[in-house]
């Protein structure tokens, strides 16, 4: 297994959602810790929040 690639700043709303397509990485689980995906935009999460979500998880 290779290197992980980043995610895209933004989703390209293509049918066939390419692998770093950052709504594809967040539904498989694989976006990168403290980012997360808003209005199909690539976002960072403040430390605050990222604790809250990494306790839902």
């Amino acid at each position: 297994m290779g290197k992980q690639k980043k995610p895209k700043s933004e989703c390209c709303v293509s049918k066939d959602r390419c692998k770093r397509c950052p709504i594809r990485m967040l539904k498989n689980g694989t976006l990168p810790p403290g980012y997360t995906v808003k209005k199909r935009k690539l976002v960072k999460v403040k430390k605050k929040d990222a604790k809250k979500l990494a306790k839902a998880a």
